[in-house]
Order: C-alpha cells, then structure tokens, then sequence
C-alpha cells in the first residue's frame, strides 16, 4: 500500500506482458458517492477537461470517457455517476450506469472524500465493488487537508471492510499523487491495442459535450435555485463556410417557474449562461461558436424514454 501521494507504488507483480508492441490498453472506472471528486480526477488524470465540475451533487448523470497516454499504455477513464440510494427514476437510472461501468472495466477505482471520511455510503459502495471480479484499488482524494496519521487510519479502515490491491493518496485538485496513480494503472493494464487514436482524449461527440457545458454553466450561475433535474440537448448543429458552429440547445425543465429561473428578468439569466457556455466551448472546440438557447418546459421529462437516449443512459422501465 503506499501510504503517501509522493512515494511512486511499484507495478504489480502479476501485470501480464505487454503486447509486441509493447502496448498496454484498458479500462478504469472511477466510482464513489455523489462530489467525491471523481470529474476533478478525470480532468487531472487526462490532463484537460473533458468532464463538467460543479457543487451540485449528482452532476455527472452518464459514464464520461476520459484517454490518457502514459509511455505505450492507452488508459481509458471513466468517470461514472455517484452511488447513491436512488429515489427518482433518474436517480436509477444513473446508479445502474455507474454499477455497470465498474464491472466492465479491468480496474475499479473507489475514490472517497478523505475529509468527509467514513460515511453512510461507504457500505452502499462497498456492496456494488464487493462482487465484482475485476481489480480494485483505494484512492483517498483531498489528502493535503488531513493529517498523515489520520489518512494511514482511514486507509486501514477502509481496507478492513473490502480489500484493496492499492490504496493511493492524491489531491485531484492540486495535481499531488496523480502521476503515482497513473503510472501504477499504465503498467498494470492487459497488453494489447490502443483503443482509440494516440492523440484523442474523450469519445463524447462535440454535440453531447456542447450540452453538459452548457448544463454546467447552468449550475453554476443558478446555484441551489434550480433543481439537479434539469437537462440540455443539442438539437441543432450547423457547420458554416467561415469555419465557425452555429449550436442550438433546449434547457429542459419540469415547471414553468423553473423555466423563468433560468430566463431570468429580462432574459438576463439565459443571456448570461450562453455567454460563459459559448466562450468555453469556442476555446474547447477552438473556433467561433454562436449559441442559441431555448428553455422548454417538460412536465415529467424524467419518464420519458427520448430523453434518456439522448443522454445515453438506459430508460428504467421499473
């Protein structure tokens, strides 16, 4: 077990060969309960950002591919949903995408919130990451804000309710043990191909990205007004001869106050969103954007199947 961000793990001793190539690929989930911090670790491990962050629990909805290269190994990350007891057809929907993706993926990483600690929702992982035959490790997330002994303490305990290949310590926020972490996981993946291209870094389509920006922007300038519910879809997407994209979206919600929360008095809410959305997805997609945002609402969206094949999550039919 390493027991500090700055001490490199060693590679497993059972990692298998690496192909003729000497090229390694494979998947690792990244699960834990809802602002863990697991979209802040994706960003860092993959170097850019390529999953939206936000202080509203519950925001990432579906599994987001992030692709990392370290020397000839392709690490697939996969930022999922929170674990949480679900209430709402959504909330099931999310929970069965995140359960899925760890026990598809070669290595199940748990991350937990060393400040929060110990917590109700440590058994609930637990229970999903105890019957899975893939590997897990431990990552210990915000290590700069506790003291060592209590982060050895943590680890300890954590370990003693399911056992771990590796425990790491990290802060996603400042970058520390990042790179400990992810040149342990290069050398412990399968030998084979690269699954995606050496220079690609998501596989979500410029049209899906467009729309988690945008719902991003949203949280961020509403804050606790709205509701986690809300959603956004990209319905139009329009090269131009100048080279620049020419974007519609529809901000879905479920009343009409909701809807004028987000227009605001006198458009200025809406008009404020789509400008900080469209400054960011100009520089992400490295051309002009021109965005135009409509909110609809959409009484009981959540029960509807289209919307759920648009985000990319299965629809529960219970």
């Amino acid at each position: 077990m390493s027991d500090h961000p700055d001490l490199p793990p060693d590679a497993p001793a059972e990692a298998s060969a690496p192909d003729e190539e000497g090229r390694r690929c494979g998947f690792v989930a990244l699960v834990g309960a809802p602002n863990a911090g697991k979209s802040t670790l994706l960003n860092a491990l993959v170097g850019t950002k390529v999953s939206i962050v936000s202080r509203k629990v519950q925001t990432t909805r579906v599994p987001v591919r992030g692709i990392a290269m370290v020397g000839k190994s392709q690490i697939v990350f996969i930022d999922t949903p929170g674990i949480f007891a679900p209430r709402r057809r959504l909330d099931r929907a999310m929970v069965g995408a995140a359960t899925g993706a760890a026990a598809d993926a070669d290595v199940a990483a748990l991350l937990i919130d060393a400040v929060k600690g110990i917590d109700d929702s440590l058994d609930r992982l637990i229970s999903v990451l105890k019957p899975l035959a893939t590997t897990r490790i431990l990552i210990l997330n915000k290590v700069d804000k506790i003291k060592k002994d209590a982060l050895l303490g943590l680890a300890a305990a954590v370990n003693e309710k399911l056992a771990f290949e590796r425990t790491f310590m990290i802060s996603a926020l400042k970058g520390s043990g990042v790179d400990d972490l992810k040149t342990w996981l290069a050398a412990s993946l399968p030998a084979g191909p690269w699954h995606y291209p050496e220079d690609e870094i998501t596989d979500a389509t410029e049209r899906s990205t467009a729309a988690e920006i945008t719902r991003e922007k949203i949280y961020e300038y509403l804050h606790e007004e709205l509701p986690y519910q809300t959603t956004v879809e990209t319905t139009a997407w329009e090269e131009k001869t100048d080279g620049s994209v020419r974007i519609e979206q529809i901000v879905f919600v479920e009343r009409d106050s909701q809807r004028r929360i987000v227009l605001g008095e006198g458009g200025r809410a809406v008009k404020q969103i789509s400008m900080t959305s469209r400054k960011e997805l100009a520089k992400l997609f490295g051309r002009p954007v021109h965005l135009f945002i409509h909110v609809k609402v959409a009484e009981g969206w959540e029960n509807n199947p289209e919307h759920y094949r648009e985000m990319g999550l299965e629809f529960p039919r219970e």
